[in-house]
């Protein structure tokens, strides 16, 4: 009888062990399995400030949930309002220099254009008189070379007694009184000459002042290039007075803070860490031989050693295309010719269901099982 309980038992189990077996074999064929699970997010940000400075205050905390744009921590302002400052009152002098330097250079052209026509209109009008005087200079020549060759003649005649004296001193007085005339007319002739070259020294140096135009105009554009440099300059200094305020990047969770009021930071040095709880999700490093059958889509049963007994639901989201072991920090050099075959893994991402997110920290790690298709 002991024999026959012994035998059954067995049996029993025996039987037992083959129906596990099976299962556990199904279940290994039907579903990719793996524990080396962890819990990362696309959206975790280690924020640090842009500028050194002291820390003079903290909003937020660990756990404190913060919305976009909004400040997390400040440093002292103070030295960099100075700066936009000084820099605002130089921008403010150097325009007003620039308005009077645009002035003055519109009124010296008016001026010089002005001076320049008024000397051209004044050159041509004394050579239009010079001219007047030339013509009539020349009528006056002629008249007395006529003159002059009947005062001959009377002379002769008068000299012969077969004209009287008054005769004669009519001639004279004529010949006289016109050389007079001419005298008249070659000074003022003289005096349109010199006028003429006054004027004609007028124009040029009206021209020549054409020079101090230009001078301003030079003066006028390296003032614009200062004030372009000094508005460069203040569009930084307001981006760091900006920059004293850190802010939320996304919408999100402290995960962590570096920094308290009074520390003394520097640019880039962490303050606050700050994950998206929306963007959580589970990555399993699926060795490779277990990819048979693994798609987009794929569903997946995830198992967090935080809560024993739950199953959290979701579906393979991406399977990349390189291997860990490709992006690793010290990779693997088979150059050699030393080579010990590993089984790599394959980063699967796998995406829960909004409402198990909730339950999500960073790098929790567990259990996976991916349904084959």
């Amino acid at each position: 009888m002991r024999k026959i309980l012994g035998v059954a038992l067995l049996v029993l189990i025996s039987l037992l062990f083959v129906v596990y077996a099976v299962r556990w074999v199904k279940h290994r064929m039907e579903y990719a399995v793996s524990d080396a699970v962890f819990v990362k997010a696309d959206q975790m940000a280690t924020l640090a400030f842009q500028v050194s400075g002291k820390v003079v205050k903290i909003n937020k905390d660990l756990g404190d949930f913060v919305k976009a744009g909004e400040v997390l921590a400040e440093i002292e302002p103070e030295d960099y309002k100075l700066q936009v400052e000084a820099l605002e009152e130089k921008i403010k002098s150097l325009r007003a220099q620039r308005s009077a330097l645009r002035l003055e250079i519109s009124r010296v052209s008016k001026e010089l254009s002005l001076g320049v026509e008024s000397s051209s209109l004044a050159f041509e009008e004394l050579a239009k008189r010079e001219e007047t005087l030339l013509s009539q200079k020349r009528e006056v020549e002629a008249q007395l070379e006529l003159l002059k060759r009947d005062r001959e003649r009377f002379k002769e005649l008068l000299d012969k007694g077969l004209i009287p004296q008054r005769r004669y001193e009519e001639i004279d007085t004529n010949y006289k009184v016109m050389l007079e005339r001419k005298k008249a007319i070659e000074k003022s002739i003289e005096e349109l000459q010199t006028a003429k070259r006054r004027a004609m020294v007028g124009v040029s140096t009206a021209r020549a002042s054409l020079g101090r135009v230009q001078e301003l105009q030079k003066q006028l554009e390296v003032l614009d290039g200062e004030l372009s440099a000094l508005e460069r300059q203040r569009e930084l200094a307001q981006r760091n007075l900006e920059y004293t305020k850190l802010t939320a990047p996304f919408d999100g969770v402290v995960a962590k803070r570096f920094i308290s009021v009074g520390d003394l930071v520097k640019p880039g040095q962490p303050a606050f860490s700050v994950i998206n709880l929306d963007s959580l999700y589970v990555e399993v490093l699926l060795e490779e031989t277990k990819l048979k059958g693994v798609r987009k889509g794929s569903k997946a049963y995830v198992r967090l050693d935080a809560y024993p007994g739950l199953v959290l639901e979701g579906e393979v989201e991406e399977i990349s295309p390189a291997s860990a072991a490709t992006f690793a920090l010290a990779p693997r050099d088979v150059s050699a010719g030393e080579f010990t075959k590993v089984v790599q893994r394959i980063p699967v991402k796998i995406k829960l269901k909004n409402e198990d997110k909730k339950l999500l920290r960073v790098g929790m790690g567990g259990r996976v099982e991916i349904k084959r298709q």
